[in-house]
């Protein structure tokens, strides 16, 4: 993990924890968001639209096997069901906002359940810059809802019927490679969800988008 992302997640972490550190936690996980962000922002600038669907690591075993549009699919898809339909229980930006259609997307999943050229494929039919206006609005509307969220609140629970209204949006594949997602998040207190949807899971993603840039940029 690189070094500043890390060092200020163990920051978040280690302060939302606490009572008496939970706000500076919470501003600490939006410079976090905002950093990521920076460097995503940065791709669209430096790359080609091709380099977007590019996979050279197809047959490895990490993030990094997939593509960047992928992956960014992917960390916003997670976080605006994580954040909508789980913990406020209101419409996900991505319905609100017709950007199944804008996208052109062929799916309303997170895209767990593709596997390699179908990744590619995935990838290829997305049009990028109404899936950036979709991950700008998504951090928007994360922050906004997490600034209302108190210290008592991180130790909320998902409710079956959040769970339940998951299950009936069908935006969790039921292919072995999604289902266990909605066991996993809705194990999880508010705390826990912030510490990996929100932060951590945005890590892994575009660290992994970093090397595939590397990879194509040097080839």
């Amino acid at each position: 993990m690189k070094k500043e992302w890390s060092e200020i997640n163990k920051t978040v972490q280690a302060q939302i924890k606490k009572i008496d550190t939970y706000t500076d936690g919470i501003a600490a996980l939006f410079d976090l968001r905002n950093r990521l962000m920076n460097t995503l922002t940065s791709l669209k600038d430096e790359l080609s639209r091709e380099d977007f669907n590019a996979m050279p690591f197809i047959n490895a075993d990490g993030y990094h096997s997939k593509s960047i549009a992928y992956s960014i699919w992917h960390i916003f898809r997670i976080e605006d069901i994580v954040a909508h339909t789980l913990i406020n229980g209101d419409e996900q930006v991505f319905f609100s906002g017709n950007y199944g259609e804008r996208i052109n997307a062929p799916i309303a999943t997170t895209g767990n359940e593709l596997v390699k050229y179908q990744i590619a494929e995935f990838s290829e039919k997305l049009n990028l810059s109404e899936l950036y206006s979709y991950i700008f609005e998504v951090k928007e509307s994360t922050e906004k809802l997490i600034k209302n969220l108190s210290y008592t609140d991180m130790k909320s629970k998902i409710s079956e019927g959040r769970k339940d209204d998951l299950k009936f949006l069908n935006v969790v594949s039921t292919d072995e490679r999604a289902v266990w997602l909605i066991d996993y998040w809705c194990g999880k207190d508010i705390k826990g969800l912030i510490q990996m949807p929100f932060s951590r899971h945005w890590i892994m993603h575009i660290e992994a988008s970093l090397r595939i840039k590397n990879k194509i940029c040097s080839s």
